[in-house]
């Protein structure tokens, strides 16, 4: 999430360079280049001859893609898609208006509540959500209840001890434990959905059981806002993410029982290949064109649009330009990413024929081998 955040504010940024403090003194002049993960230090002069073409090049590239800003994303022959943006704090909403984001599809609370000793209280969080929900003049905003835990701590001095973070108390598990602090984000998310088309989305769910739970909880903030009359949205729409295997495989389950699903490839490739994202020993195996991954994000796309719940793909693979068509193909009509990915993916968008993908994809999800997998998506993307 540190790459989130440094994405977030416009920074080149690449982790896992071990020593590198010890290597770069102060006063040296680096090229970082996040695309590639490379650092360049001290580099000669042809070295960075190169690299400020390259950058007078992606400079260019950016101001071509600006001119899409206004134009639907539509496949060639006549798809309509829905193109939402990430953000983590309200400002970056100016961002997500500035591509020309069709609404916000995962807005991560937990940055309100990171680095900090005190949880924000009622007013704080509702200031900060229906500033959201007022800049964008009722286009959707799906705000994502608490995803603490793991790698995203509110105060690491009081940050409790586990063998595995990402499989203990975290998401949805830790707000159900805390009461409280739950229904005091509810009660802001409510309060929020009177000034704008808000969505509640759940993150990290792994049963009905939780699901239910989750609903109570909901039900009482409704109640306990009913009480004061303090007006909200009463139909608000209540989403889940899937994001563990367990809920991908029960998809349908959790659709019959929720109004939209968005699915969170980043946690899903984690928990499906057993790899720690954080940990670059073992970043070689994290695979999104994994065929296991595949067929649970199929799976979860049948299971939306089998019962006509809305399914969008909110991790990093929605913004990867190497999966569009793919995901396209598997029936995903609703792709939410960072703000500065919204213009390339809508190109390419724009340049699909849907039907000449069936094929190819055909092949891709009937093979069980990445070697074979991702000749057949380099093929997709010709």
């Amino acid at each position: 999430h540190t790459a989130i955040l440094a994405r977030s504010l416009s920074i080149p940024s690449i982790v896992a360079l071990h020593r590198a403090r010890d290597l770069i003194r102060d006063g040296e002049l680096i090229i970082v280049d996040g695309n590639h993960g490379i650092v360049i230090v001290n580099p000669d002069k042809d070295t960075l001859a190169e690299y400020r073409l390259r950058q007078e090049e992606w400079e260019l590239e950016q101001q071509k893609l600006k001119r899409l800003k206004l134009t639907k994303a539509v496949t060639l022959d006549g798809i309509e898609v829905e193109l939402h943006a990430n953000i983590e704090v309200p400002s970056d909403v100016a961002k997500a208006k500035a591509v020309g984001a069709s609404g916000i599809g995962l807005y991560r609370t937990e940055f309100l509540f990171m680095n900090r000793r005190e949880m924000p209280d009622e007013e704080e969080q509702f200031a900060a959500y229906r500033t959201v929900a007022e800049t964008m003049k009722g286009m959707p905003v799906t705000i994502r209840t608490l995803d603490l835990g793991a790698d995203k701590q509110m105060n690491p001095d009081a940050a409790r001890s586990c063998t595995n973070p990402a499989l203990g108390l975290r998401a949805i598990r830790l707000c159900l434990s805390e009461p409280q602090i739950f229904h005091t984000q509810l009660r802001a998310i409510l309060r929020a959905s009177h000034y704008g088309k808000i969505k509640i989305l759940i993150p990290m769910l792994s049963s009905l059981f939780e699901l239910r739970q989750t609903v109570t909880q909901l039900e009482r903030a409704k109640e306990s806002l009913r009480a004061e009359s303090i007006p909200f949205d009463e139909a608000i729409k209540l989403g889940g993410m899937i994001e563990i295997p367990a809920a991908a495989i029960n998809a349908e389950a959790f659709a019959r029982e929720l109004d939209f699903l968005s699915i969170g490839t980043n946690d899903l490739i984690q928990y499906s290949l057993a790899i720690d994202r954080t940990d670059d020993a073992v970043a070689h195996l994290y695979k999104p064109s994994h065929p296991a991954v595949l067929k649970l994000i199929e799976m979860t796309i049948k299971a939306g649009n089998k019962l006509g719940k809305p399914v969008s793909v909110c991790g990093e693979m929605a913004g990867d330009l190497d999966f569009t068509r793919l995901l396209l193909s598997m029936g995903l009509r609703q792709f939410s990413m960072h703000p500065s990915h919204v213009l390339t993916i809508k190109r390419q968008v724009l340049q699909t024929e849907l039907q000449a993908t069936i094929p190819l994809t055909r092949k891709i999800m009937n093979a069980y081998d990445i070697d074979k997998i991702e000749p057949l998506l380099e093929k997709l993307n010709q």
